[in-house]
C-alpha cells in the first residue's frame, strides 16, 4: 500500500441513503455548497429552502494505539464531515403585486466573519438574503420540580399545570434549553429523601436565529452574494444591478452597479463592436475602443470557398448587400446576391451557415446583367431569438429560414395579403421558366416586382 492515498470522489445530490429504485423529490436535491475558510465546516442547501450543517472531524482515534505500532506505513486519515444541524431559511412565497411565485430553493451560501465561537452563514433565494447564526446552546432537562414547603398544593398545581403547558415550546434564553422530564409533580410535597438538584446538563445542541433580513433590493433573480473581508458589508448581484449591504442595516442598501437600461428594448450587449461590409465580399469588424480612427480591424470574415471559381460575375454577385448583428452579439447574418449567409464571430474563414435564395437565376447572371437586375440590393433580417431569418426576392416573393432547419428547407412566402406558401422547388422552377420563355420586356417586368426591405419579430416555434 502506498503512503501517499489516492484522492476519494463520491457524487451525491442528497443527503441520506437512498434504496435503489427510490424516487427523490425535488425538494431534496442539493442546490448550493459552501465550505467555511478554515474547512471545520461545511454547509448545504437544497431546492426545500433548508440549509444543513456538518462539522469536520478528523478521525484521530480510528486505530488503536498497538495497532498502529505494528503499522509500517502511517494510517490514512481523510477529514469526514458528521451532520451538526439543520434549520429552514427559506419558505415558498407570493408576490401578489407582481404575480410571481418566489421559490424557496437555495442560491448561494456564504460564511461570514466569527468574532466568537458562534457561526454566521448568508443565505440567499431569488429574492431574500438573510443572515443567520448558528451557536451552542447547554440543554439541561428538569427532572423534579422543586416545591417549597411554604407553597400551597394548589399553588403547585397551577405552577405544574403552566409548567406543562409549555413543555412544547424550547427555551433558549441565556443560551441554555430546558426540556422537562415529568410532566407534573408526583406528589405535591417533596419526600425528604428526594435530591434538591432538580436541573442537570446533558450536552450542547446547535441552535439556529435569523439576525436579519435584506429584501425587496431586487427586482430580479439574485445569483450571487458575495461578503467582504472587513466582515461588516456584502454585495449581491442579479442580472442588471449589484448592491452593497452592511451587515448591520436590512432596511438599505446601495446600488453600486445598475446596468437596466430605460427600455428593456433597448437592451445592448456590444456596444463597441462595429461591423461593415464592402462590395468585395468582405465583413470588417472593429473595436473602437482601440483608436478614434477605425483604420484597423479586429477581425475580417471571409468566405475563402466561394472565392474558388472567378468569372465576370463573381465580385459582383459577392457583394454584400446587408448585414446585421444577433442579439446575442456573436452571429452576423449577411445578405448578398445570391445567398443568406450566418456567420459566428469566432470563426473568420468561413460562414456557419448558407441559405440559397437565388441559386436557380445563376444561369441567368447575363440577363440580369444586361437589365442592371444584378445590382439589386436585398436586405436581411433576425428574429430577436436569432432561430429565423429572412430575405427577399423577386416575383413578390421572400424566403424565411430556421437555424435549426437544413439550409435548403427555407420557407417560400409570397407578399401579399393571402400569402401563398410554395415549396423552393416550384418557385424557382417558375421563375427561371419566365427567364427562359418570356421575351426580353416581359422579363425585365417581371424583375422589377421585389421584396427588398424586411422586419422580423420573433417567431413562435
Amino acid at each position: 500500500m502506498s503512503s501517499s492515498a489516492a484522492l476519494e470522489w463520491k457524487f451525491s445530490q442528497v443527503f441520506g441513503e437512498q434504496s435503489p429504485g427510490e424516487k427523490v423529490d425535488d425538494v431534496d436535491f442539493i442546490s448550493a455548497v459552501e465550505f467555511e475558510s478554515r474547512g471545520d465546516y461545511l454547509v448545504a442547501g437544497d431546492h426545500g429552502g433548508r440549509i444543513i450543517l456538518f462539522e469536520r472531524t478528523d478521525g484521530t482515534n480510528l486505530h488503536p494505539r498497538k495497532e498502529l505500532e505494528h503499522m509500517d506505513y502511517p494510517a490514512t486519515v481523510h477529514p469526514r464531515y458528521f451532520y451538526k444541524t439543520e434549520f429552514q431559511s427559506h419558505e415558498l412565497e407570493f408576490d401578489y403585486l407582481k404575480s410571481l411565485e418566489i421559490g424557496e430553493k437555495i442560491n448561494k451560501l456564504r460564511f461570514c466573519a466569527t468574532p466568537n465561537n458562534s457561526l454566521f452563514i448568508l443565505s440567499t433565494n431569488d429574492r431574500t438574503i438573510k443572515l443567520w447564526k448558528v451557536s451552542e446552546c447547554k440543554v439541561k432537562r428538569v427532572k423534579e420540580m422543586e416545591l417549597s414547603p411554604n407553597v400551597s398544593s394548589e399553588n403547585a398545581l397551577l405552577s405544574g399545570k403552566s409548567f406543562v403547558a409549555g413543555l412544547n415550546e424550547s427555551s433558549i434564553q441565556n443560551g441554555y434549553h430546558l426540556e422537562w422530564i415529568d410532566k407534573k409533580p408526583r406528589s405535591v410535597s417533596p419526600a425528604p429523601e428526594e435530591s434538591p438538584n432538580t436541573i442537570f446538563n446533558v450536552g450542547e445542541s446547535s441552535v439556529a436565529r435569523c439576525r436579519r433580513v435584506y429584501a425587496h433590493a431586487h427586482d430580479y433573480n439574485i445569483n450571487s452574494i458575495s461578503n467582504n473581508s472587513d466582515g461588516e458589508t456584502f454585495i449581491s448581484a442579479d442580472d442588471f444591478r449589484i448592491n452593497l449591504w452592511n451587515m448591520e442595516v436590512s432596511n438599505r442598501c446601495f446600488n453600486i452597479v445598475d446596468l437596466k437600461p430605460l427600455d428593456m428594448e433597448d437592451l445592448i450587449d456590444y456596444c463597441n463592436l462595429l461591423a461593415y461590409s464592402s462590395s468585395r465580399g468582405f465583413i470588417r469588424l472593429v473595436d473602437m475602443r482601440q483608436s478614434a480612427l477605425c483604420d484597423q480591424n479586429a477581425k475580417i470574415l471571409l468566405d475563402h470557398e466561394a472565392r474558388g471559381s472567378r468569372s465576370f460575375f463573381t465580385e459582383i454577385i459577392a457583394s454584400i448587400s446587408d448585414i446585421k448583428f444577433a442579439k446575442d452579439g456573436r452571429h452576423i447574418l449577411s445578405r448578398d446576391y445570391m445567398n443568406l449567409k450566418l456567420w459566428d464571430l469566432h470563426m473568420e474563414s468561413s460562414p456557419i451557415a448558407i441559405f440559397k435564395i437565388n441559386e436557380y437565376l445563376r444561369p441567368k447572371l447575363s440577363v440580369l446583367y444586361n437589365h442592371d437586375a444584378i445590382f439589386d440590393k436585398f436586405e436581411c433580417c433576425i428574429s430577436r431569438d436569432g432561430h429565423h431569418f429572412a430575405s427577399g426576392s423577386y416575383s413578390n416573393i421572400f424566403k424565411v429560414f430556421s437555424h435549426d432547419g437544413g439550409q435548403d428547407d427555407g420557407i417560400t412566402l409570397e407578399a401579399s395579403r393571402n400569402p401563398n406558401r410554395v415549396s423552393h422547388c416550384r418557385t424557382a422552377t417558375r421563375t427561371a421558366g419566365l427567364l427562359a420563355a418570356l421575351p426580353v420586356d416581359s422579363t425585365e417586368e417581371d424583375m422589377t416586382i421585389q421584396v427588398l426591405m424586411l422586419v422580423m419579430r420573433s417567431l413562435a416555434t
